[in-house]
């Protein structure tokens, strides 16, 4: 979707950006901004995957009842590797 919407500079050097606009900005998103001779162009900083986050979520969550022990998981590992040992022989 582009859309050209006209804006104007303010006294003060500041952009009087219309509500139908703002109403689409999130606050704490972030945007580059690439400047020309004679144009301004704001793109969205995508943002990248938030470890504190994520370590923050699954510390809230519950802990999962069937989750398998070190144990089961080496022993797991141990029958995969066995198995692909026999498919390569």
């Amino acid at each position: 979707m582009k859309r050209e919407i006209i804006v104007n500079v303010t006294p003060d050097r500041q952009l009087k950006i219309p509500t139908e606009i703002q109403s689409q900005l999130t606050p704490g998103d972030r945007y580059t901004i690439t400047m020309t001779e004679d144009s301004l162009v704001f793109q969205k900083i995508k943002k990248g995957f938030d470890w504190d986050e994520w370590e923050r979520q699954v510390e809230a969550a519950n802990p999962d009842p069937n989750q398998l022990t070190t144990e089961e998981i080496c022993e797991i590992v141990q029958e995969v590797r066995y198995q692909n040992s026999l498919k390569n022989d």
